[in-house]
């Protein structure tokens, strides 16, 4: 079928059946993840921009679709200016990108090859790997065949969230655990092994662009070779420590854990260890906005992309969020406005910000206590 997405056309399997005439069963097209593509384009117009003042020419920059499958990603970045390389092991695949390619008239390399042999063997300004599942067999080759940029996405939520324990101890060296912040607690895991994976390349890959949207966690990681850059990233790999009963937590830096007895707050020895995670800042706000004004009506998701990035450009700087309504729910009192809710906190003396994870979701320097009592909710409000 034919699909319009942003400023090109390609001829794409139809999801509905799940096969496309002539292109193979194993070509894989999802409409879902136009938003991931319309902020992909966004996020290569404003690095275009942050990398010109280092070079010398304007040539453009290269650009990797590591798993390009149908090539709509690949002609998208074409689109915008980049040097494009479409790659997939599937020679359908392949086929049909540089038939996408040719026909929106952009130039465009098309090689039918393995991702990590392909980005073992040359380098590339930005890397785009975006797989179906994780993103970890690909990490050491991507960061080996990267200059500039990693784009990261992994859509295995349930591993990176905890869910599925084992799986994600496995595949991203780290403790994951199903927390009521569990859409970031992915988020930092993610960046976290991808971090881990670059310094043993003395390499440091920091993030400039995180969010989690629907059912993937996207990361735009900045690429600088140099160790000592890399032991400057590794400073922000630490743990969480989480309490299931009252929802306290807190956050230790380095590589070995100290995790509290007992929740400092309540008492209770319910308290979870989490890590090694990223808890430094996922976004740059000056380059989410710089991002934003990359986005246009001609985009399919431009609306809700905007609005992430005007959340992620105010989000606090803190690891964890906050559930307005998992923490009212533990107190046995109602939920107001969330905006009302957070004037209280702000009145109080503490920071607080809407979090881009869900609609009732928000940051705040203050801890759980701070938070009640901030909120001037009691301790059981089922009981007054």
């Amino acid at each position: 079928m034919r699909v319009s997405e942003g400023d090109v056309e390609v001829e794409a399997p139809d999801p509905r059946d799940g096969s496309s005439e002539g292109a193979g069963d194993a070509v894989f097209f999802n409409p879902e993840m136009e938003l991931n593509r319309d902020l992909t384009v966004a996020v290569l117009k404003a690095y275009q921009k942050r990398a010109d003042d280092a070079w010398t020419d304007d040539r453009p920059l290269t650009y990797l679709d590591a798993m390009t499958a149908s090539g709509v990603r690949a002609a998208r970045a074409a689109k915008t200016g980049y040097d494009v390389t479409a790659a997939d092991l599937d020679p359908n695949a392949a086929d049909l990108a540089e038939e996408n390619l040719a026909l929106n008239d952009v130039p465009g390399e098309v090689v039918e090859a393995d991702a990590n042999v392909l980005m073992h063997q040359r380098r590339f300004d930005v890397v785009d790997l975006d797989p179906f599942g994780t993103p970890m067999p690909f990490a050491d080759a991507a960061v080996a065949g990267t200059r500039k940029l990693l784009c990261v996405t992994a859509t295995d939520t349930a591993p990176l969230c905890g869910a599925h324990f084992d799986s994600g101890v496995r595949k991203y060296d780290c403790v994951p655990r199903n927390t009521d912040f569990h859409r970031e607690m992915g988020l930092r895991v993610l960046i976290s092994a991808m971090t881990r994976v670059a310094a043993r390349r003395d390499v440091a890959a920091v993030p400039i662009l995180s969010h989690v949207t629907r059912h993937y966690a996207r990361t735009y990681l900045e690429v600088t070779h140099k160790a000592t850059a890399a032991d400057r990233a590794l400073e922000n790999v630490g743990f969480l420590y989480h309490c299931a009963d009252c929802l306290y937590r807190e956050h230790e830096h380095g590589r070995i854990a100290h995790p509290p007895e007992a929740c400092p707050n309540c008492g209770s020895s319910r308290l979870s260890e989490a890590g090694p995670v990223w808890l430094g800042r996922v976004a740059d706000p000056e380059f989410a906005e710089s991002v934003a004004a990359e986005v246009s009506p001609g985009m399919g998701e431009w609306k809700r992309v905007s609005r992430l990035l005007d959340t992620l450009g105010e989000e606090l700087d803190t690891p964890t969020y906050y559930d307005q309504h998992r923490l009212c729910k533990e107190w046995g009192a109602p939920a107001n406005k969330l905006e009302t809710f957070l004037d209280d906190i702000r009145e109080a003396g503490f920071e607080a910000s809407p979090a881009h994870y869900g609609g009732t979701c928000f940051k705040t320097d203050a801890n759980v206590e701070e938070i009640r009592e901030a909120a001037q909710q009691p301790l059981d409000a089922t009981e007054e």
